[in-house]
């Protein structure tokens, strides 16, 4: 079976099942902020219930989104997913716009931040006189060409590194409780500025930077044989394991270093197991993080090309980039594009500045696609998608919801760096037009 594509030409596939879709869900979450970010959410708030808590809370409204993402699975089968539902509940301009944000800010410009951390901790193993961003370029080049080879090659590769990362973290978390033990008690950490209210808002940009990627696996409906129930059950199953293995990390992390030393270092994985194996568990974290952040990117290789390849299937971009090679069945020339467009962005940006800029945008996004179901419940009279999100439209409201209060505490936090997302997300205003323009003129 195959996934339709204009023309007569060469088709996607449809090759991926309930444990790729899984995987996938698991693969887009998890890079390399879970090892870093504990230490940025305790510089905020300053007790392990609120340190723990926080990634709690991150997660609760991951499993919202996770809810409200299966439902529009099950409705909406589509290539491009998320691009899709927003196209088909507001529009072909906000549809755009996603994927001009996708393509400038959020998923290459998460990606180029995940490339540089695996760079950094490539220097650590392997000590090459080589920049990071030459070896952040260079590993989003060797995982362009590994998904040139095929939605079933990238997708093997994506899931070997997943059942890896949640290997390693496994380690993390027992060799800490284990071998490290609790830590001495000190004297209470000074609360943070901004109080427990701010604190919290402040914390929530990490976390929720850390728990992004869910909805990437919904791109590649296309090429997967039964979408409606496997994606549906993949993003579930798939956010529900993450949050259980966050939540054992923040817990590890404060439970063997504890909040004051928590907040002062700056890679609080591997000073747990510095304490708990010696210099031999600094390589291995080491190790481990580069595997997650190469996970992460060989899922957003695989799964966001189909994005832009929706896009010039609509004759809104491009149209080379709607072409599939006629050997692989991938969407090359969407592929190539990713990789380039991440790569410039590894090579002239920082992690800080990235990070910032990513939030504030992504989650404007969530939010307008949590509430595209309000719209698709309105419409489908008959109801009878294979999922429905139970609690709805609580649930559904309180997503949204979560989301604008991200998308505040963002703007309140950063608003220079948040600026700028959104500067470039409206740049994509008049390539809209020029798009829609090209196309009225084609019919």
């Amino acid at each position: 079976m195959s996934a339709p594509t204009p023309g007569n030409g060469p088709k996607l596939v449809r090759r991926l099942g309930l444990f790729d879709a899984t995987m996938l869900v698991m693969g887009g979450i998890v890079g390399s902020g879970i090892f870093v970010n504990p230490a940025e959410v305790a510089r905020h708030v300053s007790t392990p219930a609120l340190i723990v808590g926080v990634w709690l809370i991150g997660g609760a409204i991951a499993i919202l989104g996770a809810l409200v993402y299966a439902e529009l699975a099950a409705r909406r089968p589509e290539v491009g997913g998320q691009y899709a539902y927003l196209r088909d509940a507001w529009g072909p301009m906000p549809a755009f716009l996603y994927g001009w944000s996708l393509l400038l800010v959020i998923q290459s410009g998460g990606m180029a931040a995940v490339a540089i951390t695996f760079a950094r901790y490539f220097h650590e193993l392997f000590h090459l006189p080589i920049a990071d961003g030459a070896v952040a370029a260079a590993v989003l080049a060797l995982l362009t060409a590994i998904n040139c080879l095929g939605v079933r090659a990238g997708s093997n590769v994506q899931s070997a590194l997943m059942l890896l990362k949640i290997f390693a973290i496994a380690a993390i978390v027992l060799c800490g409780a284990l071998l490290a033990g609790p830590y001495a008690g000190t004297a209470p950490r000074a609360a943070p500025e901004l109080g427990p209210i701010g604190g919290i808002g402040a914390a929530l940009t990490p976390v929720m930077f850390a728990y992004g990627g869910w909805q990437t696996s919904s791109f590649v409906a296309g090429e997967m044989r039964d979408p409606r129930r496997d994606l549906a059950r993949g993003v579930l199953f798939g956010v529900l394991g993450v949050v259980l293995l966050y939540a054992a990390v923040a817990f590890i992390s404060v439970y063997v270093l504890g909040p004051a030393a928590l907040a002062e270092t700056r890679t609080p994985a591997t000073e747990v197991m510095r304490l708990a194996l010696g210099e031999t568990g600094v390589a291995l974290v080491a190790l481990a993080i580069a595997i997650s952040a190469l996970g992460f990117l060989s899922q957003s290789m695989l799964t966001t090309p189909r994005v832009y390849f929706a896009m010039a299937e609509d004759r809104l971009f491009f149209p080379g980039v709607a072409k599939v090679s006629a050997r692989t069945h991938a969407p090359v020339a969407a592929i190539l594009l990713q990789g380039v467009a991440a790569g410039v962005i590894a090579l002239t940006g920082s992690y800080g500045q990235i990070l910032s800029y990513v939030v504030s945008v992504d989650f404007i996004w969530f939010g307008l696609t949590g509430a595209a179901l309000f719209v698709f419940r309105r419409r489908d009279s008959k109801g009878a998608a294979w999922f429905e999100a139970p609690g709805h439209p609580v649930t559904t409201g309180l997503f949204v919801l979560a989301c604008a209060v991200i998308v505040a505490a963002t703007l309140y936090n950063d608003l220079a760096n948040s600026a700028i997302g959104f500067l470039i997300l409206a740049a994509g205003i008049p390539a809209f037009l020029y798009w829609q323009r090209k196309r009225e003129a084609a019919r």
